[in-house]
């Protein structure tokens, strides 16, 4: 049973890739016919053709090989051969901001995408607590030493901090014996030290409040800073941390947007990272072991959604394919041809090139000549190639996965 989920969950993970494709060349298609531009083809994937029919006078399709997909524009150079009727609707001759949007709809498609799966996230399995933000689950009855069980009934006698000082679910810890307290990392670490009463200040509804916690010291085992396990006595206050954040559909929205805003930043130190992240592909495909941080593949990325739903973890698969989105919108930008990002600085080029020419009482210059790019985008497809050659390499035969 756990194999099957398993499976069906790589092959939805995978379908979610193929709707962010599909949905990324419609939003190039979509905005080309908005501006009277004509597209002849609209097709799914690579290779062989599976079907297609034609509408007006584009033709929409599947292709046998899903890594991928295009959107056919009339005249996307000046170097095209366009029919005399069609010189008027030609992408070339359409103006330069009619252009950029239509180059960038495919990004901005994987935006919007990624939004409002993090925006169905929010309202339904909540959104992570991806700053550590020390926000209190639960008030647990009592704590107790590792050798009876954390989640063990109370022991008599056993003391119950937390919930003797009034603390609540939903608290947020700001201070604690006057030290400012801004993740739960730093609230663990702070209260392992205390012994007896210690003052927690907390934001409750907007409010601040300041309780006494009378902190026990009781045994646990926790890390010894050099990979393993030690036993030793701690303080500790009997209260769980806040994973996730469930909202109401109002609230939902700002507090998706705020979570998209992260996500661009971690997408885009991410990205700033990828090349010094590759070596250690390399070293993993030789049997090393497998760097959590490493790039991967759509393969891999559909094996962890894969382990995701064999584990319940839907929120995490939800994530991933919001997180997909997203890399996929920022990566395409990159200023590096054949990308999307490239033809938006070769348009943007021009445009600035001509204003220039323009100041100086000169007429505009001719288009960039895509041929004398051709060697330099030549590099970026071998580059892009062998990186993604690496990463499959790397989730096939030494795969990262969920413990």
């Amino acid at each position: 049973m756990n194999t099957f989920i398993n499976i069906l969950g790589v092959l939805l993970f995978a379908f979610g890739i193929a709707v962010s494709i599909a949905l990324h060349e419609f939003g190039h298609l979509l905005t080309a016919k908005a501006f009277g531009m004509k597209v002849t083809r609209y097709f799914i994937g690579f290779g062989p053709r599976i079907f297609s029919f034609r509408k007006g006078e584009t033709e929409y399709g599947l292709k046998a090989i899903p890594a991928g997909g295009f959107c056919e524009i009339t005249g996307m150079t000046a170097l095209d051969d366009v029919h005399p009727d069609d010189r008027k609707r030609a992408f070339y001759n359409q103006k330069v901001w009619k252009r950029v949007v239509v180059l960038a709809a495919g990004s901005i498609t994987h935006f919007i995408l990624g939004f409002l799966i993090l925006l169905v996230l929010a309202m339904s399995l909540g959104l992570p607590n991806n700053k550590d933000l020390p926000v209190l689950a639960e008030i647990t009855p009592c704590v107790q030493d590792h050798t009876v069980g954390l989640t063990a009934p109370c022991q008599p006698g056993a003391p119950a901090p937390a919930k003797d000082a009034g603390l609540r679910a939903g608290d947020e810890v700001t201070a604690i014996a006057g030290k400012p307290i801004s993740t739960w990392s730093e609230m663990l670490k702070v209260t392992r030290d205390l012994s007896g009463p210690t003052e927690f200040k907390v934001k409750r509804n907007g409010e601040d409040l300041a309780l006494t916690v009378n902190v026990p010291k009781v045994t646990r085992e926790v890390t010894d800073g050099k990979g393993g396990r030690e036993v030793k006595e701690v303080g500790a206050i009997g209260v769980t941390w806040q994973q996730n954040f469930e909202y109401s559909p109002l609230a939902a929205v700002p507090a998706s947007i705020a979570f998209t805003g992260d996500m661009f930043v971690n997408t885009w130190k991410g990205l700033m990272r990828f090349p010094e992240r590759i070596p250690a592909v390399v070293k993993a495909i030789g049997g090393g072991e497998r760097d959590l941080d490493t790039p991967i593949s759509v393969v891999g990325a559909s094996r962890l959604g894969g382990d995701a739903a064999e584990r319940g973890l839907w929120a995490f698969f939800i994530l991933m394919l919001a997180g997909l989105n997203f890399f996929v919108g920022v990566f395409n930008l990159l200023p590096l041809l054949p990308l999307d990002g490239g033809h938006i600085a070769v348009n943007l080029y021009e445009r600035v090139r001509d204003w220039v020419r323009k100041l100086r009482g000169k007429p505009a210059g001719a288009p960039v000549n895509y041929m004398r790019l051709l060697p330099l985008t030549y590099v970026v497809i071998f580059i892009g190639g062998a990186i993604t050659l690496l990463t499959v390499t790397a989730d096939i035969v030494n795969p990262i996965r969920l413990q």
